[in-house]
Order: structure tokens, then sequence, then C-alpha cells
């Protein structure tokens, strides 16, 4: 796959990421939802930290929520730089197209929730209990503080656990929980397609570690 139609998926992913996360904003007030079918609903939620709002200051002691987040901000744009250098050398090296697929989703389902992280506090106004305004006079939040729009949900099934298993039995259980958005649903594919895909994905790799034992050896004799 060529660094142009690696560039289109990314831009592709993205702009449907962002205009959904716009929309979603800009007519939706926080919790609100709308349910489309029984398994699946609209649901807006906003995401101060990690998956499934988890924040850094649950594991480190002694930091303040507003570190955590610009930490993570900065880790997130850190990572994603990372990826990206390794989607260009893929494409550079003629990497597996189904790699060079995997890493472009993963680096757009990155950069979508970084914009969210770096620009939204200061691109909107708050959500509670009122629709947010785009551009307003002062955002919700300061540069790299923003919160991560969320709104896919897709409670599948609810009730209540059987009593037989351990610990949880007899709990009001929901499958599937967490509330998404377009950029995790990319990251979440890339990975997959990583995992799944694994050989086929790093042969080339192997090959050439291979070779370069082999010619290690020979030279070596």
């Amino acid at each position: 796959m060529s660094l142009k139609k690696a560039a289109l998926l990314i831009v592709t992913i993205l702009l449907i990421d962002q205009i959904s996360k716009f929309y979603i904003k800009t007519h939706f007030a926080l919790h609100h939802r709308i349910e489309v079918f029984d398994w699946f609903h609209i649901l807006f939620v906003e995401n101060d930290g990690m998956a499934w709002g988890t924040k850094l200051s649950d594991f480190i002691a002694g930091i303040s929520d507003r570190t955590a987040k610009l930490a993570l901000t900065i880790f997130r744009i850190v990572a994603v730089v990372g990826i990206g250098y390794w989607l260009v050398a893929s494409v550079r090296k003629k990497g597996p197209q189904i790699l060079i697929v995997a890493i472009a989703l993963i680096f757009a389902g990155a950069l979508g929730n970084i914009i969210d992280s770096a620009f939204y506090g200061i691109l909107f106004n708050d959500s509670y209990s009122q629709v947010a305004v785009f551009l307003p006079e002062m955002g919700y939040d300061s540069l790299f503080h923003g919160k991560v729009v969320d709104m896919l949900h897709f409670p599948i099934w609810k009730g209540f656990l059987p009593n037989w298993i351990p610990f949880v039995g007899g709990d009001y259980f929901t499958f599937f929980e967490p509330v998404f958005n377009v950029a995790d649903m990319a990251i979440s594919t890339g990975i997959g397609l990583l995992i799944v895909f694994n050989k086929k994905a790093f042969h080339q790799e192997e090959e050439k570690t291979e070779e370069n034992s082999v010619q290690n050896r020979i030279e070596s004799q």
C-alpha cells in the first residue's frame, strides 16, 4: 500500500470521527440518549482519561487529576508521532498491506482522540444541561485539558447474572457497557488485525531476521 492510500484512509477516518463528535457536541447535552435499537443507543458522554474513563491519578498516588490529564495528552502526542514514524517506515520498506492498514487505523484513531484532548477544551463550552457552542468566548477548559467525546453504546444484553458465577453472581450486568467513538473503533480494529494476522503482518521482518542470522553465521565461519 502506498503512503497516499494510507493517508487517504487516515483522513477518511478522521473526518468521520470528528464530524460525528462535532455533531454530538453541538446537538446533545451531556448524557442525552437516543435509542436507535434495543441493542444500539446514541449516548453522549465525555471521557476525561484513558479507556473507560480510567485516569492516571487512579494509579499514581499524589498526582492531581489535571496534572494526570496533561501528562496523558502529552503521552498521546508522543505516541502518535511514534506510530506515524512506524507507518512511514513500513510503507518505505514495502511492508505487508495488512500491516500498513492496521498501523494507519491505529494512527487515525489515536490522532482523532488527541484532537479532542488537546483542543476541545478551548473550542467548546461545557455540555452540562445544555448543548455546547462551537468557538465560545470562553471554553470549558484550557489547551491540552479537553475531554474525549464518546457516543456509541451497544447494550446488547442486560440482566442479572446467574448466582453460580463467582464474585459477580446475582449482580445486574450490561453487555456491552462501555461507550466509545469512531476513533476507538479504528484503534481496536487495527490492534485486532495485528493480533489475528500477526504472521502475515510481520512475516517480512521475520524473514529478514532469519536471512541476517544466516548471513552472520556464514561470515563468522
